[in-house]
């Protein structure tokens, strides 16, 4: 049998991007994870926890009780994540230093677009700077889509039961932690931009 050859593996935060934009046939390393639904198993990737018939969490501030349909489990984890909720940590960031790159093809509000990005957790650090960076080569359709779809996330994860709490939390201050080690590299990567410009000017005032 002859051997398939590989294909590169997708460019990572700081790589170079062409011009135009990154293909977006290069945004997966591996085939985009389904949005999530409540009949998926749980897993540390992000996958949606399991259903249960519990009620969704009351809000913040709000006593859980039996009569409301909590459980002693669902009460427990409640008291241990106090006022936490599923996107309370991911709504603390901002989107400061992450630019969009232009695309003349496409209308959409970019600030929103990168929050429902940055309040992801079933997409990776490399694949949501991927996504920013295929933003020129994608068309209005697969952008309201992908709004669409990590609208539905957030939505799915929100109304899972009391239970799940204690996981989402963990998974979710890890993609706060990446979403501010992105915001690092592209001030790293702006700063090295920004450098080189000003030695190519140096160069051509000294004639080089």
């Amino acid at each position: 049998m002859a051997d398939q050859p590989t294909p590169p593996p997708p460019p990572r935060p700081g790589d170079p991007v062409p011009q135009e934009g990154l293909d977006p046939t290069q945004v997966f390393a591996s085939p985009p994870p389904p949005p999530p639904s409540q009949s998926t198993g749980q897993g540390d990737d992000g996958a949606a926890p399991p259903a249960d018939a519990g009620p969704p969490p009351p809000p913040p501030g709000t006593q859980a009780t039996k009569a409301m349909g909590y459980d002693d489990e669902d009460i427990r984890i409640l008291g241990e994540v106090g006022s936490y909720r599923f996107g309370t940590i991911t709504a603390k960031l901002s989107n400061e230093n992450i630019a969009v790159p232009a695309h003349p093809e496409t209308t959409f509000d970019e600030s929103r677009f990168l929050t429902l990005l940055r309040g992801s957790i079933s997409l990776t650090r490399d694949e949501k700077w991927r996504i920013i960076q295929a933003v020129p080569k994608l068309s209005q359709f697969q952008i309201d889509e992908l709004q669409k779809i990590l609208d539905e996330e957030k939505r799915k994860f929100s109304e899972l039961s009391p239970k799940h709490l204690l996981q989402l939390m963990k998974l979710e201050q890890k993609h706060a932690e990446d979403w501010k080690d992105l915001q690092a590299l592209m001030v790293q990567k702006s700063a090295k931009k920004e450098e080189e410009s000003q030695i190519g000017d140096i160069r051509k005032q000294l004639g080089l």
